[in-house]
């Protein structure tokens, strides 16, 4: 498979380099794609690809020629570049990029600005009526807010992720996110954290822009997204999509629930299959989307005899906060590595959970943990594995599990 390497710079050499200006630049020089096209910016700590996944499929079904760009991706990176639910082909990709390189040399673009860029490039080329945003990290300095024109703003749950590059708190985090609110835009977002709602009130008022809080749909919308969590996601999009009337598109209400029930978004509570075996994945990997996973366990049949957890989490992660959420005393969690990435060991969670001791186990790699549970009795509820959606698009790329 085409892995783009030779022209997408490593994360780990330009990764986390949080400004607009090298952005702005690049955009200027490029005579700003799609400058007046609008788009739905979507940010936030848990739950963006699902309501970006809900604006997708309701666009789609409307007809409009939408733009989206998304991150991480599991498997391609074009599937972070997607036009009315079309992925951009690997050889249109390569070529975009290529075309970009001078000047990715003149600006010293990131691998997700310079990929933002590529995407504006083919909006603008397939002249797309609209754009569908998800900002990568924060919000005030993201390549998405480089887009001069996003009128509706859809906020996703804020919780604590990535607080070494945004903070430590609560506020500082959603501080640096609801930064990316432009004047008089229409926000839209469900119930946040005490914290979180007075960022965004004030930074509203400040930016006289309009807030809208929603509640989660309730059970007479059919979802193509599994988890309760779900139905705050899809509330927060439907907002998004009302918002788009005052700019002069009326979406039905039939049309926008039959884009819901369609909505595919993989990784996130999919059920999958592994041979003759079934086991659930999770995109979880951070204390708040512990949280939200621990409230669905509660819905799983037979979890009150415990839960096997197969878990790969990235060395700076929260790993602690998410084990105390997740593991109930019956429980039994295998600590595995995340693919390519320091990770998390279980001598080094035992360290700060002496508790779990008798709890967790460690294998090299997910295939060895699911070959032991094979032969040991395969285990209900389904084993789920959760952690990084790193290892889930491992076990894709590799063909290790198959979707339902």
């Amino acid at each position: 498979m085409d892995d783009l390497s030779d022209l997408i710079p490593r994360f780990d050499l330009r990764g986390m380099d949080l400004q607009l200006d090298r952005m702005d630049a690049a955009l200027h020089e490029l005579d700003h794609p799609c400058r007046t096209i609008p788009a739905i910016q979507v940010l936030g700590t848990n739950g963006k690809g699902s309501i970006v996944s809900f604006l997708e499929s309701a666009l789609c079904a409307a007809g409009l020629r939408c733009g989206v760009t998304t991150s991480p991706h599991l498997v391609s990176w074009c599937e972070r570049i997607r036009i009315q639910g079309t992925p951009i082909a690997i050889e249109t990709l390569r070529s975009r990029l290529q075309a970009l390189q001078p000047l990715n040399e003149r600006h010293r673009l990131t691998p997700f600005e310079l990929l933002v860029t590529a995407a504006l490039l083919e909006f603008h080329r397939h002249a797309c009526d609209l754009l569908v945003l998800e900002v990568g990290l924060g919000g005030r300095l993201d390549a998405t807010t480089a887009h001069p024109c996003r009128p509706v703003v859809a906020v996703a749950s804020i919780g604590m992720d990535h607080c070494e590059h945004l903070g430590h708190s609560l506020t500082a985090i959603a501080t640096e996110k609801a930064a990316a609110i432009p004047p008089q835009a229409t926000v839209i977002s469900g119930a946040q954290a005490p914290e979180v709602q007075e960022v965004l009130e004030t930074t509203c008022r400040t930016q006289q822009a309009t807030l809208r809080w929603v509640k989660p749909l309730n059970s007479s919308w059919q979802l193509g997204l599994p988890g309760a969590i779900q139905r705050s996601n899809a509330a927060v999009a439907l907002g998004a999509l009302q918002a788009l009337s005052g700019l002069g598109w009326s979406l039905s209400e039939a049309v926008i629930q039959e884009g819901f029930a369609k909505a595919h978004w993989p990784g996130r509570l999919q059920t999958v299959h592994w041979g003759v075996h079934t086991l659930r994945l999770d995109g979880a990997h951070n204390p708040p989307a512990a949280v939200q996973l621990a409230e669905e366990r509660s819905q799983w049949s037979g979890a009150w005899n415990g839960v096997v957890w197969i878990l790969a989490i990235q060395a700076h992660k929260d790993a602690v906060a998410m084990l105390q959420t997740l593991l109930q005393p019956q429980d039994q969690a295998w600590i595995i590595p995340v693919p390519s990435h320091r990770s998390w060991s279980r001598s080094a969670l035992l360290q700060d959970l002496p508790q779990f001791e008798h709890q967790l186990q460690e294998a090299d790699g997910l295939d060895s943990v699911l070959h032991q549970l094979s032969s040991n009795g395969w285990p209900t509820p389904m084993p789920i594995v959760a952690g990084s959606l790193y290892l889930i698009g491992d076990l894709f790329a590799r063909g290790v599990v198959t979707a339902e």
